[in-house]
C-alpha cells in the first residue's frame, strides 16, 4: 500500500536540506546528517481519497537534541497542485488548531478558498505529534469527558475537592502512559516537526495557513525560521505574551460576552424557540435550569456541567445556534432530553481514543510554559472572574486543571518576533472569545508588515473559508499573488469586514447553515477542542 521513495529523491533532499541549514542557524537538530524522508502511499479518509490525495508517513525525532534517537511518526496528506508548474506557488502547511485536533485532512482546504487561487499550492496537512493517527497516540483516560460529572462551580468544599482529585487523577494517568513523549509535546517540538516536513518536501520555504491555536505555531515558526517563510495566513490569533494561564481567564470574559449576546438571538426568535422574549429572561431561564439539573440530570445523565459544554459551542460560533435551542425548547417545553444528549454526544464521542485531544492540549499547553502550582491562586484569580463572567469561568478552570500537576516540566515560552518576516494575513472577529480580538492587535504589532482583517461585531472563532466573501476574497487575492490591503496607523484593523451572520430560522437559508454543513462533514473539523 505504501512506496518508498525514489533513491534520487532521497538524494536530493538531502542537498536540498544541507544547501537550507546552512542559510539559517537552526535551533535544534538537523544538524548531523540526518534528512527526514516521507514514505507516500494511498488515503482512507474519504475528502482526501475524493480529491486524489497522497497521504504518508514522516519519522522524527521525539528529542531533537538526539536526532538519531527514538522516533515519533507524523500522519501527512498532500494534494498537490493543479496548474501548470511555471505557476506553482509551494507548500502550503494547515494547521486547525486545539491544540490537540487532527490536520491530516486539513490538505482540502486548499479547494475552499475563491477564486482557485489554492489551485496553485501542494496543500499539506498533518496530525502533530500525539495526534489521531500519529503515532504513539497518547490518551490517558478515555472516559474522563463522560456523564455524571460534578457540577463546574464550586459552591462548596465537596465539589472543589472532587474536581481537584479528577484533575490530579488524569494528570497521574499521562504519566503513566506518556513515556518519553510527554517531554516533547510543546509547540517549539511541532515547529521543528514542520521544518521536518518542509525538509523532506525539498522546499526552501512554506506557506502556512493556521486556525486557532495553529497561529501561534505559526508565530513561533517564523520567529524560528523568518527566512522560510513566505507566506502565511493566521485565523484567530492566540497573544503570544500571554500563554497559557492568563489566555484562559481572557477566554471566560469573552465567552460571557458571547453567551450574552445568543441569549438575545433566542430571545429574539421567541415565536420559534419560547425560550424567553428578552435577552434577560433567557439567561434567567439558562442559569435556573443549571441549578436544576444538579438535582435532576436530564435523562437521568446530563448535569449542569455537561449543559453547560452544549452551550459553549454557541460562544464559538454562529454555526448551530438553531440546533442548540431547539434541542434547549425540547428539554424545557417538552422535557425530552434526547437532542441534548444528542449535542453532547456528538462533541464528546466515546471510544479508546475519546480523550486523545484533551490529552495533546494538556501536554502542549501545560508544558508550554509554567502554570501556577498553589490552587489559593487558581481559587482566587477564578472566582474573581467569574463574578464578572459566571458562564464558563469555572469549566475552564477545571478543564484546565490538571496543568496544575502535570508531569512534563514546564518550558520557556517563545519570545515572538516579526520583524524580518515578509507580509502576512491575519484575520479575526471582533467577538472572537476563544483567541480575543486583543490577541491579533498584539501580533499585528509583533509583525510590522502583517495586515490584520476584522470582521466587525462578530462572535465566530477562526471563519474563513465560511462564506464571508469579503474575507474569503482577500485571503484568494493575498494567496493568488502576495496581494493585501494597505497597512494603516495605528493600533487598529486594517480592513473591516461584514462579520459570518448569524442564521435566521424563519427563513431556513443562511451562510451560517452552509458553514455548518461543512463542519459536519468534517471537510474542516473543529478548530479547538474547548
Amino acid at each position: 500500500m505504501r512506496r518508498l521513495l525514489a533513491a534520487a529523491m532521497t538524494i536530493a533532499l538531502a542537498v536540498v536540506g544541507a544547501a537550507a541549514t546552512g542559510a539559517q542557524a537552526e535551533p535544534v537538530g538537523h544538524r548531523t546528517g540526518w534528512f527526514p524522508q516521507i514514505t507516500w502511499g494511498t488515503c482512507t479518509d474519504p475528502s482526501l481519497l475524493a480529491r486524489k490525495a497522497e497521504c504518508g508517513v514522516l519519522p522524527v525525532p521525539i528529542d531533537y537534541k538526539d536526532p538519531d534517537g527514538p522516533k515519533t511518526q507524523l500522519a501527512v496528506s498532500r494534494i498537490k497542485h493543479t496548474v501548470p508548474d511555471d505557476k506553482y506557488q509551494g507548500v502550503m502547511l494547515v494547521n486547525p488548531g486545539g491544540p490537540g485536533a487532527r490536520g491530516q485532512t486539513l490538505a482540502v482546504v486548499g479547494s475552499l478558498v475563491p477564486k482557485s487561487a489554492g489551485d496553485a499550492y501542494d496543500w499539506i496537512g498533518f496530525d502533530p505529534r500525539g495526534v489521531g493517527s500519529s503515532t504513539p497516540e497518547l490518551t490517558c483516560d478515555n472516559t474522563y469527558a463522560g456523564y455524571n460529572r460534578p457540577e463546574y462551580v464550586p459552591s462548596t468544599t465537596a465539589i472543589e475537592t472532587a474536581w481537584l482529585k479528577k484533575a490530579e487523577g488524569y494528570a497521574k494517568a499521562c504519566a503513566k502512559v506518556g513515556g518519553p513523549l510527554l517531554d516533547h509535546l510543546k509547540t517549539q517540538d511541532t515547529v521543528r516537526d514542520m521544518d521536518s516536513i518542509r525538509l523532506a518536501l525539498g522546499a526552501t520555504q512554506i506557506s502556512f495557513y493556521g486556525f486557532s491555536y495553529g497561529t501561534y505555531l505559526g508565530q513561533v515558526y517564523a520567529t524560528f525560521f523568518p527566512s522560510r517563510v513566505r507566506r502565511m495566513v493566521l485565523d484567530g490569533n492566540v497573544d503570544p505574551t500571554r500563554v497559557w494561564y492568563d489566555s484562559n481567564l481572557d477566554q471566560d470574559i469573552a465567552f460571557n460576552k458571547n453567551i450574552r449576546t445568543y441569549f438575545g438571538w433566542v430571545a429574539k426568535y421567541n415565536q420559534v424557540f419560547h425560550l424567553g422574549r428578552t435577552e434577560q429572561a433567557v439567561q434567567r431561564l439558562y442559569y435556573a435550569q443549571r441549578v436544576k439539573l444538579d438535582k435532576a440530570p436530564a435523562g437521568g445523565v446530563l448535569g449542569s456541567s455537561e449543559f453547560t459544554d452544549i452551550f459553549l459551542q454557541a460562544g464559538y460560533y454562529v454555526f448551530g445556534w438553531e440546533e442548540i435551542a431547539n434541542a434547549w425548547s425540547a428539554w424545557t417545553r417538552k422535557h425530552d432530553p434526547e437532542p441534548l444528549k444528542k449535542l453532547y454526544d456528538r462533541n464528546n464521542p466515546p471510544g479508546k481514543d475519546a480523550d486523545n485531544g484533551y490529552a495533546i492540549y494538556l501536554a502542549v499547553q501545560c508544558s508550554d510554559a509554567p502554570w501556577p502550582t498553589s490552587w489559593t491562586k487558581w481559587s482566587s484569580d477564578n472566582w474573581a472572574v467569574h463574578r464578572r463572567a459566571p458562564f464558563e469561568t469555572w469549566a475552564n478552570a477545571w478543564y484546565n486543571a490538571p496543568c496544575r500537576t502535570w508531569p512534563a516540566k514546564a518550558g520557556v515560552p517563545t519570545t515572538v518576533s516579526g520583524e524580518t518576516v515578509p507580509p502576512i494575513l491575519l484575520l479575526s472577529e471582533t467577538n472572537d472569545a476563544a483567541t480575543p480580538f486583543s490577541g491579533s492587535l498584539e501580533v499585528r504589532k509583533l509583525f510590522p508588515k502583517a495586515v490584520l482583517i476584522e470582521g466587525v461585531g462578530g462572535t465566530t472563532h477562526a471563519g474563513s473559508l465560511f462564506g464571508d466573501d469579503c474575507v474569503d476574497n482577500a485571503v484568494a487575492d493575498y494567496l493568488a499573488d502576495g496581494t493585501l490591503p494597505k497597512r494603516r496607523k495605528g493600533d487598529r484593523s486594517d480592513k473591516r469586514c461584514p462579520p459570518l451572520p448569524p442564521p435566521n430560522p424563519l427563513n431556513g437559508a443562511s451562510v451560517a447553515k452552509q458553514a455548518r454543513l461543512v463542519l459536519e462533514r468534517e471537510i474542516i473539523g473543529p478548530r479547538s477542542p474547548r
